[in-house]
């Protein structure tokens, strides 16, 4: 099987285990990226982004929810900048936010899932998604699902548009997520990553997902949070709500050449494995090459903060903890060596994360899908033999 890239020898158990992908594990297409101590450690990729077509150094994939990581990095450079504070009320940077009981919602509480802003009443055209005043009023008459503060759901979508807005609103350029993020996080480090495809970028350099039409998630149950699922066949369930507000039957529907222009920062980043994992390794290092102050890194790594009524995921229908945009470990998506490390898995196998302990930035994506909303066995694998190899590193010096 076609595979390229670069291995550390200290590392090569994450390149057997990338290779077992392909040859036990189905994998189509895949790039597997990690840094520890600031230095690129594994960068490889393999396989094929698209029918006969190999996988290349500079294809891009479609992401996920992954996005949301690079979304919520975006939103920690803002922070560190002085743009908003976590605990102040959004309406008091956007005044037409405090429509519908929203008046007191915090920062803290979108970035930690806790806002109740799951879905939207109000239908999303293609042409609406793209004009950002038109899609900002929608945002701001929206009610929320619960009483914020009081329990977190999984806002699968429309997360990234609050914040995109709430930046908009605080940087003094009125930038979107999407252009904060290019300028300020991805051309400083000189990776490519793009919450909005831009128009230089061809399909040539894209990986095809062809997905699942989402009936498919009952032949699968033992995969997916079976209560998510079942939740999920009712229209009118928070799942649903959350979950299917595109109208989309199948998830690579977000791959569409009418969506890759459009900014959906929660769901349809295209980048590449080294991109979001040379990101996460400055998160989860000093963060001296994106100038993050000392006060955002310690609420970047400090615990997550939980809802009054406790971990359960309305949506998700699992335990998680969230925080500044992030996926935290939980007792139900467990990764990263303690409880600083912070990621988020994206739909079908794609997962990245930083663990500021190891200070180890990781990633993974692929553009076959699989069912599972965390620890997809391809990227575990990879993931468990990095922290394999970081054991033996330890071990070697120790002896030495």
């Amino acid at each position: 099987m076609y595979i390229e890239g670069h291995c550390e020898p200290e590392f090569h158990a994450v390149r057997a285990e990338f290779e077992r992908n392909f040859a036990q594990r189905n994998e189509k297409g895949a790039a597997c990226c990690a840094f520890y101590r600031g230095k690129k450690v594994v960068d490889l990729w393999g396989g094929h982004r698209a029918t006969d077509r190999p996988w290349q150094a500079d294809t891009l994939a479609l992401t996920f929810s992954v996005t949301k990581g690079m979304a919520a990095a975006a939103m920690v450079v803002a922070h560190s900048r002085g743009l908003f504070e976590l605990d102040s009320p959004i309406a008091e940077y956007w005044p037409e936010f405090a429509q519908a009981g929203k008046e007191r919602i915090t920062v803290r509480q979108l970035l930690t899932h806790q806002a109740g802003l799951i879905s939207l009443d109000e239908s999303l055209a293609v042409e609406t998604l793209a004009d950002y005043n038109r899609l900002h009023q929608i945002l701001a008459r929206q009610k929320p699902a619960w009483e914020p503060g009081t329990r977190h759901g999984y806002h699968t979508l429309t997360l990234g548009w609050y914040q995109s807005e709430l930046l908009r609103r605080t940087d003094p350029l009125g930038r979107t997520i999407g252009q904060f993020f290019d300028e300020e996080i991805a051309r400083p480090l000189g990776v490519h990553f793009y919450i909005g495809l831009p128009p230089h970028i061809t399909e040539d350099q894209l990986a095809t997902t062809e997905g699942f039409h989402r009936l498919q998630l009952l032949r699968h149950l033992g995969e997916m949070p079976v209560a998510m699922v079942l939740a999920g066949l009712w229209p009118s369930s928070l799942v649903a709500r959350s979950v299917n507000l595109l109208g989309f039957n199948n998830p690579a529907q977000l791959g569409r050449p009418e969506y890759r222009r459009l900014e959906i920062p929660a769901a349809n980043g295209f980048g590449q494995a080294r991109a979001i994992a040379k990101i996460y390794s400055v998160l989860a290092g000093e963060g001296n090459e994106l100038r993050i102050a000392p006060h955002t890194r310690r609420e970047l790594r400090d615990p997550a903060r939980m809802p009054t009524l406790g971990s359960s995921d309305t949506v998700l229908k699992i335990d998680t903890k969230y925080s500044f945009g992030f996926s935290r470990p939980s007792s139900a998506m467990r990764f990263g060596s303690n409880a600083s490390a912070f990621g988020c898995p994206g739909a079908g196998g794609c997962f990245a994360m930083a663990d500021p302990s190891e200070q180890l930035g990781f990633a993974y994506v692929t553009n076959k899908m699989g069912f599972r909303l965390f620890d997809d066995s391809r990227e575990r694998a990879c993931r468990e033999a990095c922290y394999a190899s970081l054991a033996m590193l330890r071990n070697t010096k120790r002896a030495a």
